[in-house]
């Protein structure tokens, strides 16, 4: 039988428990040696060092201390960084894959509860659901009472900002939908849209012919304020902008100007700075629904990362490949 090899989680501590419940830390431990006591929030921490230099593989999560030089020299032996979470940017640094050592990512899993808020916020936006709701609030019976026109998810068009892996998947649940989705992506070909069964429309195009927009497009200098005043002006009447990706994406200021209008809706996981401070208007707008970056894993859906890190674990003590490997070369322009 193949010795286990020796690993140490990397991250907050306290977000070992959430990662690893007893069932998906039962099944880590048959892959490797790992004890959720010691966990390194430094990797100058005396109390890790000696395992840290034994180790062969890292565990790592929110708050993995930064990946340098520094840091590797004290683990020669390393060889994978299993990262229940989705990002590494944050963390690794080009020294990790100078060395040879494999990275891999949790987030493919944590595409699913965001394609899944997104989806579940497209169709409240199609049906009108968040503006009726501030009118009911407002009005106490609201007129909107009885059939209301200008409504309805039978054929409206959704665009779709990014063929990440989250905006690949919500591509997928919008299938059964009968809704009219379309893509826009300067990496992809029309061929590849046409794989994902999808119309690839240049950035303007989609925001002038959508009645939501919901982006999904990495944070780079390349996308940073991608959505500004003359890309919100091209939006029609009465359509919404969906934001699970990063808050940087959108120029806020503009943004508010045009929701100030009433012309335009918007619906925002994420935003720029994030928190909001307590003045922003973006609170008190009706027609700007606010939520605190919960569309990404939370509750029991981070069980779902730390099982993808321990599926990870289990395919390298196998020999095999790591299935979610994260591909240097393309990292830049990935989330």
């Amino acid at each position: 039988m193949t010795e286990r090899p020796q690993a140490l989680f990397a991250m907050t501590a306290a977000h070992v428990p959430r990662l690893f419940p007893p069932e998906v830390l039962a099944r880590l431990r048959e892959s490797v040696r790992i004890d959720p006591a010691q966990v390194a929030e430094d990797f100058r921490d005396p109390r890790i060092t000696g395992t840290l230099a034994r180790a062969e593989i890292l565990v790592t999560g929110w708050g993995c201390p930064r990946l340098d030089a520094a840091a590797l020299d004290a683990a020669p032996r390393l060889r994978a960084v299993l990262h229940a979470a989705g990002s590494v940017k944050g963390f690794a640094t080009p020294e990790v894959w100078r060395r040879g050592i494999v990275v891999s990512s949790a987030a493919a899993a944590n595409a699913l509860p965001v394609a899944e808020y997104t989806l579940a916020m497209i169709l409240l936006a199609g049906k009108g659901v968040l503006a009726a709701r501030e009118r009911l609030r407002a009005e106490r019976p609201s007129a909107g009472w009885g059939i209301v026109p200008g409504i309805g998810n039978n054929g409206r068009r959704v665009g779709v900002v990014g063929a990440s892996r989250i905006g690949r998947r919500v591509l997928e649940l919008l299938r059964p939908f009968d809704l009219r989705p379309a893509l826009t992506d300067p990496y992809v070909d029309r061929a590849q849209a046409a794989a994902l069964g999808v119309p690839l429309l240049p950035l303007d195009e989609l925001l002038r012919t959508c009645d939501i927009v919901t982006l999904h497009a990495p944070a780079t200098d390349e996308t940073r304020r991608l959505i500004g005043r003359r890309e919100l002006s091209l939006m029609p009447d009465g359509a919404v902008l969906i934001n699970t990706a990063r808050g940087a994406l959108v120029d806020h200021d503009a943004l508010v100007r045009e929701l100030r209008t009433g012309r335009l809706g918007a619906v925002l996981d994420v935003t720029d700075p994030e928190p909001l401070p307590a003045d922003s208007p973006l609170y008190d707008l009706p027609n700007a629904f606010v939520t605190p970056h919960l569309a990404g894993s939370q509750g029991n859906e981070l069980a779902r990362l730390g099982r993808t890190a321990a599926e990870e674990a289990a395919r390298l003590l196998r020999g095999e490949e790591m299935e979610h490997a994260v591909d240097p070369a393309v990292l830049e322009r990935t989330a």
